[in-house]
């Protein structure tokens, strides 16, 4: 499936970045996901500052329920990162729903590719049009960790 999935009703998307919560972007974090378990807050912040945004939120009360951000030059490259649905709402398909908004706004800037890492969401992103990587031996990566 690579319809853009609609958002469960009582939640909106927003790129505004005067929207995100960083407080609690940071708690959900360094927290409880994986990949930044201890992320210092000024990293966070950082990192918020130099990408482009969405969260959804919840529409009655504005709370913000979901975040991701993409690190993007919006004309060839982008990386899809810090995916994360409060554990409240999850099963409601907010993260589908949000992953395909941000698909589609980044649509019209013509990238070559979305990339993203993922150690146990698969499943949702591929019912998104993502994939594995056909070369994985074509790629490299340089850690500082």
């Amino acid at each position: 499936m690579t319809d853009t999935p609609s958002l469960a009703e009582g939640y909106e998307i927003s790129t505004d970045p005067d929207r995100i919560d960083a407080e609690r972007v940071h708690r959900w974090l360094s927290t409880d996901a994986y990949w930044a378990i201890g992320r210092p807050r000024e990293k966070q912040d950082r990192a918020i500052a130099g990408s482009l945004n969405f969260g959804v939120y919840d529409t009655v009360s504005g709370e913000q329920v979901a975040y991701a951000r993409v690190v993007t030059d919006r004309a060839a490259f982008a990386w899809l990162c810090d995916v994360y649905v409060d554990p409240s709402v999850r099963g409601k398909g907010i993260g589908t729903a949000m992953v395909g908004a941000v698909r589609e706004h980044l649509r019209p800037y013509g990238l070559r590719r979305i990339l993203l890492a993922t150690h146990d969401a698969h499943g949702v992103y591929e019912k998104l049009g993502f994939k594995a990587l056909e070369r994985p031996d074509q790629w490299m990566t340089l850690s500082f960790e």
